[in-house]
């Protein structure tokens, strides 16, 4: 079991496995100073699984000490929750659909759960597509992986379509074990999703090569599998053909991410707009921040491209 030190400062924890490896570590201070913000970060490091007393002492420790402001969560969003959940006082929507929490925060003695990532997912693919509409370019998503983070951006387009807003003429949604996919078409079928969605397995990079090839031109192809970061590899052979004047997407920045560069190989013939997850970083962490120190900070424009440039300048100052 942890032991816990009060701190002696406000402090906002970054809970995790390998905590003190991320560039946030360097980040954070730099942004901190930007936006006026007297607090340091703590690394809170748990193998994955743990166990759920380990999540329970995490969250009594944050909820009681009084300098203790909150905290980013990522590896174990769903069995932080799972463990936790009777302590929280207020959950968003999007942690009650996910079953799972990304931002701890507080307001007064209250301790308050969201799950981020629908939206900083949606923030990013906004980013990526630069204006550019669906509706008009017939355009599909297809999105390589059905994990959290693929499920998240649904979640985001499901939001948009109720507002009116254009989505993907057909999302593709793939996975290498078919209960990922029974996972997500589960979570769809609760909140009535409406947009045409195929759910495909695909064991072998072959099969994804093959979805990626028939995809109309313009559309979005994402790499949420973790491939390229967390293990080796990429979940596309050489042979895949991106679409023509498609966006392809990797939701990581670091890595040796052969993905990226499967689609540089095509960038010119295709006409590719390639982007890589360093804005998806960005958007993960400030609005964590945003949330536990109740500040406001951008998403968009001059003064979020100010927050890009300190964080590339204190991870190159790390590297």
């Amino acid at each position: 079991m942890p032991a816990f030190s009060p701190a002696t400062q406000p402090t906002m924890y970054f809970i995790g496995v390998t905590t003190g490896q991320s560039s946030i570590m360097q980040v954070f201070p730099a942004w901190a100073r930007h936006l006026g913000i007297d607090a340091v970060m703590r690394g809170i490091d748990f193998p994955p699984n743990s166990p759920p007393a380990a999540y329970c002492a995490a969250v009594d420790f944050i909820k009681a000490d009084r300098l203790s402001m909150g905290a980013l969560v990522t590896t174990h969003k769903l069995n932080l929750l799972r463990a936790a959940r009777g302590r929280f006082d207020w959950l968003d929507p999007y942690a009650e659909t996910l079953g799972e929490i990304s931002s701890i925060s507080k307001r007064g003695a209250r301790l308050i759960g969201h799950a981020k990532d629908p939206i900083t997912a949606g923030l990013s693919l906004e980013a990526a597509l630069q204006g550019q509409g669906f509706a008009d370019s017939g355009a599909h998503l297809l999105l390589l992986g059905s994990g959290g983070s693929s499920l998240a951006l649904t979640l985001y387009l499901h939001n948009r379509q109720q507002a009116g807003a254009d989505v993907p003429g057909r999302i593709i949604v793939t996975a290498r074990t078919a209960h990922r996919l029974d996972e997500m078409r589960q979570v769809h079928a609760q909140i009535g999703f409406r947009i045409p969605t195929d759910y495909v397995h695909t064991p072998a990079e072959a099969d994804a090569d093959a979805l990626v090839s028939a995809l109309p031109p313009r559309s979005v192809v994402v790499n949420a599998t973790g491939l390229g970061k967390d293990r080796p590899g990429s979940p596309l052979t050489a042979g895949a053909v991106f679409p023509q004047h498609g966006i392809v997407w990797e939701f990581n920045y670091r890595g040796d991410l052969l993905f990226l560069d499967q689609a540089r190989a095509q960038q010119a013939s295709r006409q590719l707009r390639i982007e890589d997850g360093w804005v998806y970083f960005l958007h993960g962490w400030t609005r964590v921040i945003a949330e536990v120190f109740a500040i406001g900070i951008p998403t968009s424009g001059p003064d979020f491209d100010v927050l890009g440039r300190i964080a590339q300048d204190a991870t190159a100052r790390r590297a």
